[in-house]
């Protein structure tokens, strides 16, 4: 476990100010494994009204051996890379670092919403964080969060930090942290050791002040309000804007109609759909996918093992259509819930592509159109294809 000290902590500070001048690059950048040849990109303008807040730096970054990353101008991206090892002596230098490195230069504020947090290196950042006077503030699933397999929540607890849990049977399946009102980290990844070392998952942080206003909105709804799936209000109309000139749509389940806008941008697609599914058993976007190949669109899909052969999931009906889809190849779980769409719009986020995502979960989805993000998520699927199998116990009517 990493051990910050208040004199480690002021040598990292001075350490921010002296790589302060570099962190506003807005070339994409790889983290210590990603090369990279994507051109220099301007700087991001803020694109809404909101208040000035201080400017996030990128702080020293932790080694990232196990897993690889990726950043350009607003946006960072990271994904875990497993190797199958049962061995915990293995699990150093993934990207629970990477998040770890953001917290510790919290200086304000850390809202985290955790459907499971038992990581002890993030544990460890945020007691960090709360005992340096940073105000910290968690929502987490009951069931998955406050009464996990070696959950963190009662040590948070026992702490002082405010922890809402949702107390219903449908799930708090959010996973993000938003860091001094400035900076949001969100994606598929939880807050666990299994997510960081056993599991396929991608994590993003953006510094936008709009994508942190409408997580912070969805935040405030659980924690403050104590409002849960549908009893929280809709958000409309559906946050779609422009930040340094790409296109992003924020929506949040179960409230906002988020298989709708799915549907909408799927059924743009006029070259490829690619996707990697924990869980796929929504009708109506198999639907799409198999009108989309109909009319010449290339379609692969990677589902997670488990489950992926059931009555309900979509499997079956895509594989036997003829669609090129795969059963993952991970000995533990693959656990994204992606969809790129013509190597240029990226579909991420907690969202399963599930009914039960759809009707009862707190959930959340960014659609966001971005090339040179959409080819970090590329080399991920095409990482995960290559080491899935063809099914072959499926029977075709």
């Amino acid at each position: 476990m990493t051990q910050h000290t208040p004199l480690r902590a002021l040598i990292a500070c001075l350490m921010l100010a002296v790589v302060l001048v570099g962190c506003d690059d807005a070339s994409v950048a790889p983290l210590p494994t990603r090369p990279s040849t994507l051109p220099e990109m301007p700087t991001v303008p803020v694109v809404t009204q909101a208040p000035a807040v201080p400017t996030p730096t990128t702080p020293p970054r932790s080694p990232l051996l196990q897993g690889w990353g990726a950043q350009k101008g607003f946006w960072q991206v990271f994904f875990t890379a497993p190797t199958g090892s049962r061995d915990a002596t293995t699990y150093v230098n993934g990207i629970d670092g990477q998040l770890a490195d953001a917290i510790y230069t919290a200086q304000r504020t850390l809202d985290i919403a955790a459907f499971e947090f038992n990581n002890v290196v993030l544990t460890q950042a945020v007691l960090d964080a709360h005992a340096r006077g940073v105000v910290v503030r968690m929502v987490v699933d009951d069931v998955h969060g406050a009464n996990g397999t070696n959950s963190s929540i009662p040590q948070f607890v026992a702490a002082g930090i405010p922890v809402v849990n949702d107390g219903r049977a449908a799930l708090m399946h959010n996973k993000f942290m938003i860091i001094d009102s400035t900076m949001l980290w969100t994606g598929s990844y939880n807050y666990s050791i299994n997510d960081t070392y056993r599991n396929n998952n991608n994590m993003m942080s953006f510094r936008s002040q709009k994508l942190v206003q409408d997580f912070q909105n969805e935040f405030n709804k659980m924690f403050e309000l104590r409002q849960f799936g549908a009893s929280k209000t809709a958000n409309t109309p559906v946050s779609s804007f422009t930040q340094n000139g790409v296109p992003i749509q924020v929506l949040f389940a179960p409230k906002d109609r988020v298989v709708a806008a799915m549907a909408v941008a799927l059924s743009g697609a006029q070259q490829s759909i690619q996707f990697m599914a924990f869980s796929f058993t929504l009708d109506d976007i198999a639907g799409i996918m198999q009108q989309k190949a109909a009319q010449g669109v290339v379609i692969q899909g990677v589902f997670e093992t488990t489950g992926s052969e059931t009555r309900t999931s979509e499997l079956r009906p895509l594989f036997c259509s003829g669609l090129d889809v795969r059963q993952d190849g991970n000995p533990f779980v693959m656990h994204h819930k992606v969809f790129i769409i013509d190597g240029k719009t990226v579909i991420m986020g907690s969202f399963n592509f599930s009914t039960s995502a759809r009707d009862d979960n707190d959930e959340n989805l960014i659609i966001i159109t971005d090339p040179d993000l959409a080819l970090q998520y590329q080399d991920e699927f095409n990482r995960r294809w290559n080491e899935a199998r063809v099914p072959t116990r499926l029977t075709c009517n």
